[in-house]
């Protein structure tokens, strides 16, 4: 679409210029006297419209010529007013693009828009051009007051509309339509055009049409900073694009109206009264850069009354505006930002190439196939520009685009595979660059202090995904943690734990990285709760303490209180977990809430934190879990049957870690070890749930194997049910927690296996299918194809799976030898940190 959310929508066209509203007749007629020299061979007299597609290289090109050619005495821009005190910083030296405008409310951050502009973007090369010539530039769109107020409520970097987008036009529409009223389509100009000239590719025509034929470029090529010096003598060449465009444009406003955005005649308007003031204020000598699909209704005459009446009542907030840095990826329309292009990297390679943009294109994508270890050679980079070339004469175009490099890659440099495409669209042709604004920009003064965190911590953003391991042994890794959990604990997700790859301790952190340019509008939301990180993650979890209603909410807060290293904030959470604690008699939320107090308390030894407060809760919640949870786990259906499986495994990991911290005597775990066994005999309890319990205290040691054949024998006889053996069965063996080896080893449990299986019903198999197929699945490949070589030699004597009476199975011996495993087992308490053990207990 054209020209409907600032310089981040998405316009109609490169160019279209039209003298401004002191033309009698409509835009045709305004566009017929453009093109026209004024006296001494000069431009005709302005003001001068034009008309760009937003992120088009081949309209910045346009655009730097057209100016250079006019030499306004002033320069207006789309863009919120409120950011006119902000434009200077453009100039700034620590300003890259790409960046953005965010505006937000200031009480409700959490509504906000961005105004991206890439080095290619029309809007920022008119801003620098303005700057570097000491011409006035202002913004002259609707304020961001009154779109910020006009905007439907945000739901979210992931959800609704894009921040910038249009806010639910299309949704709008589709409403009115559903009741049976008239709406107008929303239009999409480049489409629209694209299809009148027989192209079924917006892009593959705006391409051929702007990109290969646009002002500055010579031969094959074309270069931003030659814009200047390639315009005609009189200044009409340059201006010629935009008056064809807004030709097209007014065809198109006559045919469609406002294309289904009833809004832009707000900002049109506004657009309108702002033109005019400028006028009284410079002259005719105005240059307006906005986009194509307005020119139009700024070159038509209308009074100023009547723009008055069509902005009068309008909704308003305060608003706040600053620079934040922007990302390539976030301009594609692939990463659900829709008032984009597919390819910023291509488009910002076409604009900045000085000459050649095919071979330095194709040179840039074989360095980085080069760099993936991939074979491409001087060669190939030759191969492939021919390819592309012939593509294009091929396809009737007047230069090789993407597509044509792409198809050219593809056959010569990835020898005809679409896996490495992808590294190079997302490296090159979407690109990674992440912006930078100054110091100087505004910013709330949380953001100030999280960017001094990031730079004392070294940690900087960046746009690209990365993993971060952390030694919190080491104090710069431990303040690194800090600062992420408590931007966690705050929703600004810059970071997501992840696990790691070597040492499992609990030293080790691994971490996830990826900043979003949303997180701006997250860290401001979060203002609200403070000044630093520090102090607004306290308060956030102050509050979450005082609010939270279900005791697991409340336990997973004291373990964020503890990563996150807030003292101030842990003993409100203590007293509301107390309190919850007491209050709630539900087994499956204590049992919900155990692991989270159990993992905390492991972090005292680490983060040098006391974690006294907890032991005393924690333990208070493991003896009412051993008493309650037995008979909670009976008359359950088959879904509350695999959750409560779930909270018994989580629960038997957390009292494991209590157990291990807990004083001598304190019998916790024997509790525990009596609650597995009552559940694993407990005819009425879920057969998963009696599986699982089995199989917990079997990897234990505190159930014989003797005994854990003879509860799958009971489990699996012939009164029971299949559907009920069939989900013991996967309580005890299912999942890829070792079951698999566990029958590789004892052939006795895989023979009871075995028999049950073959026994089954034929009616009753196929109920019992799917449970069983999920059970195996999860083994890993070699454990199934090994139990597929036990089961193929069929029972041996007693049930043992035997070539012979004699000799066990390749790699299996007959029987334990206690000798040999004697011997390595002081080596293996020595490796898990367990003390020797007693002679006497030894003999």
């Amino acid at each position: 679409m054209t020209g409907h959310a600032g310089p981040a929508a998405p316009t109609g066209g490169a160019g279209a210029a039209v003298p401004g509203p002191r033309a009698a007749a409509g835009p045709a007629a305004s566009a017929t006297t453009t093109g026209a020299a004024g006296p001494g061979g000069h431009p005709a007299p302005g003001p001068w419209l034009l008309g760009v597609r937003h992120h088009g290289p081949g309209s910045a090109r346009a655009v730097l010529a057209a100016l250079a050619a006019a030499r306004p005495a002033a320069v207006l821009i789309e863009g919120p007013p409120e950011g006119d005190a902000l434009l200077p910083l453009a100039a700034d030296p620590q300003m890259r693009p790409p960046v953005a405008l965010l505006a937000h409310a200031v009480d409700d951050p959490g509504r906000a828009s961005f105004w991206p502009m890439a080095a290619f973007s029309p809007e920022w090369v008119a801003i620098r051009w303005a700057l570097d010539h000491d011409v006035p530039v202002r913004f002259i769109d609707l304020p961001a007051a009154h779109s910020l107020a006009l905007k439907e409520p945000a739901q979210g970097p992931e959800g609704g509309d894009a921040p910038g987008e249009r806010t639910g036009e299309a949704e709008k529409a589709g409403e009115a339509e559903e009741a049976g009223e008239e709406v107008t389509p929303v239009v999409d100009p480049i489409r629209v055009l694209a299809g009148t000239a027989g192209y079924d590719d917006p892009e593959r025509w705006w391409e051929d049409v702007v990109e290969h034929r646009s002002p500055g470029r010579a031969g094959d090529a074309g270069v931003a900073g030659d814009a200047e010096g390639t315009a005609d003598a009189d200044g009409t060449g340059a201006l010629a694009p935009f008056v064809a465009l807004a030709e097209a444009m007014g065809a198109l406003r006559e045919a469609y109206g406002d294309g289904g955005q009833p809004r832009d005649a707000v900002r049109e308007a506004y657009m309108r009264i702002q033109l005019r003031t400028a006028r009284k204020e410079f002259g005719d000598a105005v240059a307006v850069v906005c986009g194509a699909w307005h020119v139009p209704a700024l070159a038509v005459r209308t009074t100023l009354a009547a723009d008055r009446a069509l902005l009068k009542g309008l909704p308003k907030v305060k608003a706040d505006l600053t620079w934040v840095p922007w990302t390539h990826r976030r301009l594609a329309r692939h990463s659900g930002y829709g008032a984009g292009i597919d390819s910023p990297g291509w488009y910002g390679h076409l604009f900045a190439t000085a000459d050649r943009p095919i071979e330095r294109w194709m040179t840039k994508v074989a360095g980085l196939l080069r760099a993936e270890d991939r074979p491409v050679s001087t060669a190939h980079v030759i191969e492939a520009v021919r390819l592309a070339e012939t593509l294009a004469a091929l396809r009737g175009r007047p230069l090789a685009g993407l597509g044509e490099t792409t198809d050219a890659v593809r056959a010569v440099m990835c020898e005809g595979s679409d896996v490495p495409l992808v590294l190079v669209r997302d490296r090159l042709i979407v690109g990674e660059s992440l912006g930078e604004v100054p110091d100087a920009a505004p910013a709330v003064p949380l953001q100030r202090d999280l960017t001094r965190s990031q730079r004392t911590l070294r940690l900087k953003p960046e746009a690209s995904e990365r993993e971060l391991d952390l030694d919190l042994r080491k104090e710069t890794d431990a303040a690194r943690s800090r600062l992420l959990h408590r931007l966690r604990l705050l929703d600004v997700g810059w970071g997501d734990p992840v696990a790691g790859r070597g040492s499992t301790g609990t030293f080790r952190e691994s971490w996830r990285l990826s900043w979003e340019p949303e997180l701006y509008v997250r860290v401001a939301e979060a203002g609200v709760w403070g000044t630093t990180v520090l102090t607004a993650a306290t308060a956030k979890a102050e509050a979450g303490a005082v609010a939270a209603t279900a005791l697991a909410d409340v336990t997973a807060l004291a373990e964020h209180c503890l990563l996150a290293e807030l003292p101030d904030a842990l003993p409100v959470v203590m007293n509301a977990l107390a309190d919850r604690a007491a209050l709630d008699a539900d087994v499956g939320h204590l049992a919900d809430a155990l692991p989270a107090l159990a993992r905390s308390l492991r972090y005292g030894d680490v983060r040098a934190t006391d974690t006294a407060a907890l032991a005393g809760v924690a333990a208070g919640l493991a003896e009412r879990i051993c008493v309650g949870l037995p008979p909670a786990c009976t008359g359950l259906d088959t879904d509350g049957a695999e959750t409560l499986r779930g909270r018994v495994e989580a629960v038997h990991a957390a009292i494991g870690l209590l157990a291990a911290g807990a004083e001598p005597g304190t019998g916790l775990r024997a509790r525990w070890d009596a609650a597995l066994h009552k559940l694993a005999a407990r005819d009425t309890a879920a057969g998963v749930i009696r599986g699982r319990a089995a199989r917990l205290l079997l990897d234990d040691g505190r159930l014989a194997e003797d005994e854990a054949a003879r509860l799958m024998g009971l489990a699996l006889s012939p009164g029971t049910p299949p559907a009920d053996a069939a989900a013991w069965i996967e309580g005890f063996v299912g999942g890829a927690s070792g079951g698999g080896m566990l029958l590789v080893h004892d052939e006795r449990l895989l023979g009871l296996v075995d028999a049950w299986l073959t026994g089954v019903p034929a009616d009753q198999f196929t109920d019992v299918l799917p449970l069983l197929r999920r059970t195996f699945s999860a083994y890993e490949p070699g454990v199934r194809r090994t139990l597929g070589e036990l089961v193929r030699r069929g029972p041996g004597p007693e049930g043992v799976r035997r070539d012979d009476a004699g000799r066990a199975p390749g790699g299996f011996g007959l029987g334990l030898d206690r000798a040999r495993a004697d011997a390595v087992e002081p080596v293996l308490r020595l490796l898990l940190g367990h003390p020797p053990e007693p002679a006497e207990a030894a003999v």
